[in-house]
C-alpha cells in the first residue's frame, strides 16, 4: 500500500495547502506538517517553499511528485491486475481525443477487439487537457492525445503524423493557395478551449501575430461532426486534421484551401506516466493495436 505520508505530500501538491490538505485528508494541520517534515528527512531536502505567499514544490518536490504519482496510480492498477490475474483477463482504462478517437482508432481496436478476447478496454473520449490530468492522477492507464504536452512528464511515443488543414464547403477557394492573412475575413468555426485542435490553431496563429478574434466572427462547437456539418452548410471555415475531413474530402462535399507556405502536421502521441510499473504491457497494447493484432 502507498505510504500514507505520501498521500499527504499528494494531497498538499494537489491543494497547494496544508490547511485544505489537513480538511480533505480529515486530519490536523500539524499532521501534515509532521508528514511533509518526514519526507523531507528521508528524502533529504525541501518539498516545498513559499513564494510570496504561495505554496511551490522544489526541485526536489518536483522529482518526488512525479515519481509520487507513479506510484499512486501504480498501487491501483496492482489490485486491480490482482484480481484480474485469477480470472486469467486483462483490462485496460484509456483515453483518447476527439479526433483520434472518432476518426483513427476505431479501424484499428475492431481487429484488437476481435483478437483478444481476455481482455477488456474502457475508453473515454475528452480534450487533452483532460485526459492528460486523468493520466496523472491515475485515473486512466494511458492516453492517445494530439496537441503539446510536457514530454519531460510522461513517457510516450508516436503514434502517427497528421496533416493539420484548413477547410471550406467553397471549392473555388481550393484552386489557388491563400495567404493566411486572407481567411481573417472568414467566420472561423473551431473546438472549445483545452482541445488539441484549437491549440495547434492558436499556436499557428500566434507564430504571425494573430489571434482567433482576429477573424470576422468566432463559432465555438464542442464536436467534430457538428463542425463538418455547419461548414458543409456554409457558415464557416474551419481548420482540422485531414483524417477527420478524409471522407468529405473524398467526396467533394469538403475542400481543402491550400496555404500559402504554412504546411502544417502534428504528432498524435501514445502517453503514459513516466516509469510506471506497467510501461512494457502498455507497450505491448500499442504494438498490437499498430498491428492490427
Amino acid at each position: 500500500m502507498l505510504d500514507f505520508r505520501i498521500k499527504t505530500f499528494l494531497e498538499v501538491c494537489k491543494l497547494r495547502s496544508y490547511t485544505k490538505a489537513a480538511e480533505t485528508l480529515c486530519i490536523t494541520q500539524p499532521a501534515v506538517t509532521q508528514h511533509i517534515k518526514y519526507l523531507e528527512q528521508y528524502y533529504g531536502g525541501r518539498l516545498f517553499e513559499y513564494v510570496g505567499r504561495k505554496i511551490e514544490l522544489t526541485k526536489n518536490g518536483k522529482l518526488l511528485y512525479q515519481a509520487a504519482l507513479t506510484m499512486a496510480a501504480d498501487e491501483e492498477k496492482i489490485r486491480k491486475h490482482l484480481l484480474l490475474e485469477e480470472e486469467g483477463k486483462k483490462e485496460f482504462h484509456f483515453g483518447s481525443t476527439l479526433t483520434i478517437g472518432e476518426f483513427v482508432l476505431p479501424d484499428l481496436l475492431a481487429p484488437f477487439i476481435r483478437n483478444n478476447q481476455d481482455t477488456s478496454l474502457s475508453m473515454i473520449v475528452d480534450n487533452t487537457s483532460v485526459l492528460l490530468k486523468k493520466v496523472r492522477d491515475g485515473e486512466i492507464d494511458f492516453a492517445f492525445i494530439e496537441g503539446y504536452f510536457h514530454k519531460e512528464e510522461y513517457d510516450y511515443c508516436l503514434f502517427q503524423k497528421d496533416r493539420f488543414i484548413a477547410v471550406t464547403a467553397d471549392v473555388t477557394r481550393s484552386y489557388e493557395e491563400s495567404e493566411l492573412e486572407e481567411l481573417l475575413a472568414d467566420t472561423i468555426i473551431v473546438r472549445e478551449n483545452g482541445s488539441g485542435t484549437r491549440e495547434i490553431l492558436e499556436r499557428v496563429l500566434n507564430e504571425n501575430n494573430r489571434t482567433i478574434y482576429n477573424f470576422k466572427r468566432v463559432i465555438e462547437i464542442g464536436n467534430v461532426s457538428a463542425i463538418k456539418h455547419f461548414v458543409k452548410s456554409g457558415c464557416g471555415i474551419t481548420f482540422l486534421y485531414e483524417s477527420a475531413v478524409r471522407q468529405e474530402l473524398r467526396e467533394k462535399k469538403l475542400f481543402e484551401i491550400p496555404l500559402k507556405n504554412h504546411k502544417i502536421s502534428r504528432e498524435f502521441n501514445f502517453v503514459m506516466l513516466k516509469n510506471s510499473l506497467y510501461k512494457e504491457e502498455y507497450y505491448r497494447f500499442f504494438e498490437k493495436l499498430k498491428e492490427g493484432k
